[in-house]
């Protein structure tokens, strides 16, 4: 076991800085004839790789022995006890577009647990991060989510999936059920933004479904440890491995759930 969490954890956020400050770098010069379409408006050019390859091997030189699981796969996991989950550029579609938020996010799992996160948003120099048991914090101030425990007046981030052929009928479901009664509807597109954002208190929900390992592992302990919920539509906590989440502040979470149980549209 990991001896001391808080000291790899800062270590991580030096890391993140250093690579965010190339990706700001990049943006700026980037054109669009070096972007690539992974999927039907998924996007990766060669900035989302480099800084895959840049956060890799800073991470190898911690004093934890551990393999990659990589949005990029520039990397392949080889079975360790100990894992680094990272994307190197989580809203990238933000930001070959000059629009915030786009973020690097890195999470250290062992097992089935999360032992530290660290979200970097690059376009405001916010670095979000958390270790088990520890607290989570932004640029060194504690974070708690909001206390709000009325749905209409909650704000809510309602992202909208690349595969936007399956999630249509539940899109459209969330946004009439929630459209007009609550605070605000929004839309970020940066899963691991959002999530830290419900853990600073500036959301206090948010939806999504077809997200990878790699978007949510380091968010979800952040808000955890900021005393939010987070759990897979179904409301099961377990949802390390699952596709489709929904977090909160924790008081506005069964609204929540049951908006999308009553989805009349089977989503798969």
């Amino acid at each position: 076991m990991i001896n001391d969490l808080k000291e790899l954890t800062l270590s991580v956020c030096g890391i993140v800085r250093t690579v965010g400050s190339y990706l700001r770098e990049q943006r700026e010069c980037l054109s669009m004839d070096e972007v690539e379409q992974k999927h039907s408006h998924d996007y990766v050019s060669y900035v989302d790789k480099q800084s895959e390859e840049q956060l890799v091997n800073a991470l190898r030189k911690l004093p934890v022995k551990a393999g990659f699981i990589t949005e990029e796969k520039t990397v392949s996991y080889q079975g360790e006890e100990y894992c680094w989950i990272i994307d190197p550029l989580d809203g990238t579609t933000n930001f070959i577009h000059h629009y915030a938020p786009s973020a690097i996010s890195i999470a250290l799992r062992w097992g089935d647990e999360i032992l530290l996160g660290v979200v970097y948003e690059i376009c405001a120099d916010e670095c979000f991060y958390a270790w088990n048991k520890g607290g989570s914090y932004l640029n060194g101030t504690p974070l708690e989510v909001n206390k709000e425990d009325k749905i209409d007046k909650a704000l809510l981030c309602l992202e909208l999936p690349y595969d936007f052929l399956k999630y249509t009928p539940m899109a459209i479901h969330l946004i009439k059920t929630f459209y007009g009664k609550v605070a605000g509807i929004r839309m970020n597109g940066s899963a691991a933004v959002a999530l830290c954002y419900v853990a600073a208190g500036r959301l206090d929900g948010w939806i999504e479904r077809y997200i990878g390992a790699w978007d949510i592992s380091a968010g979800l302990l952040i808000i955890r440890e900021a005393g939010g919920l987070v759990t897979d539509f179904d409301g099961n906590e377990d949802c390390l491995d699952e596709d489709d989440i929904v977090a909160s502040n924790n008081t506005i979470h069964a609204d929540l759930l049951e908006a999308i149980r009553s989805c009349p549209d089977t989503v798969e």
